[in-house]
């Protein structure tokens, strides 16, 4: 086992526990341009290793009745057949031969660039959405009224967008559920984004194991490193403040964003 892939797993680990952005918004890009490893399999282990350690997260988040499995189900309803249509087009993509990867490096440079602009305006659209959740003629007000298909909608993009990436089951899906349902508390909108998030990776990393794009060494070394640098980051980050750590690391994903889309374009 690469000590490399023990180091990265740790680093990543750290600041998810630090900041709570989300694994694949780093893990991917840190694979493909670190370790030079194919973005196919960088993709798909991490899905892998995003769904082992988010996993305890919803259980602690059961534990203290802030998840509402009937969003998560309505989130799942969407995103699980996404999951299987986007493997299954991959599989064919890969069958007639086809170089898919250029479209996962442009689908990454994407949602990499529309996870820095939520890390970096998550203030701003809370703020929005508490000014306009009581008119029923805001934008807001009219989300809540088709809330319950948009929510579905909304898990099938993201089963598209995560299972080519690995990046959005975080920080974007916790992004919308708040615009969907700006009334919820904020510990109940991450559990929820938590419990659909885990079955979402799982399936799509599965689901990349299938295709031969899973490197089980590189995921043994992640996890070793990234489990016990989780927690450790959770405690370093009770003593430090986010207004400047936040921002740093979306710079960080806005420059990774802007870097691949031009890969994946010029491919």
């Amino acid at each position: 086992m690469e000590i490399g892939f023990i180091i990265a797993g740790a680093v990543v680990g750290f600041v998810i526990g630090l900041t709570g952005v989300g694994g694949g918004s780093l893990m991917t890009p840190i694979l493909i341009l670190g370790f030079h490893i194919n973005p196919a399999t960088a993709v798909g282990t991490d899905l892998l290793y995003a769904a082992l350690t988010k996993a305890n997260g919803v259980y602690f988040h059961h534990r203290q009745g802030s998840i509402e499995w009937g969003i998560a189900a309505r989130m799942a309803l969407g995103s699980l057949p996404a999951v299987a249509a986007t493997i299954f087009a991959i599989h064919w993509l890969q069958r007639q031969g086809f170089a898919y990867e250029p479209l996962m490096t442009a689908t990454l440079g994407v949602m990499l660039i529309l996870t820095s602009l939520v890390v970096f305006a998550r203030r701003q659209i809370l703020a929005f959405l508490y000014r306009n959740l009581e008119r029923q003629d805001s934008c807001v007000g009219r989300l809540k009224r088709h809330r319950g298909g948009i929510t579905t909608l909304m898990g099938f993009l993201l089963g598209i967008l995560v299972t080519l990436s690995s990046v959005g089951a975080g920080a974007i899906g916790t992004a919308l559920l708040f615009l969907l349902y700006p009334n919820r508390r904020t510990v109940t909108i991450v559990g929820t984004d938590l419990a659909h998030a885990v079955p979402l990776t799982a399936v799509a990393g599965l689901g990349h194991w299938q295709l031969g794009s899973v490197d089980g060494f590189l995921l043994l070394g992640l996890l070793a490193g990234g489990l016990p640098a989780i927690y450790l980051g959770s405690l370093v980050g009770k003593f430090l403040p986010d207004r400047w750590l936040r921002p740093l690391v979306a710079v960080i994903l806005l420059v990774l964003g802007v870097r691949f889309s031009l890969q994946g374009a010029l491919v």
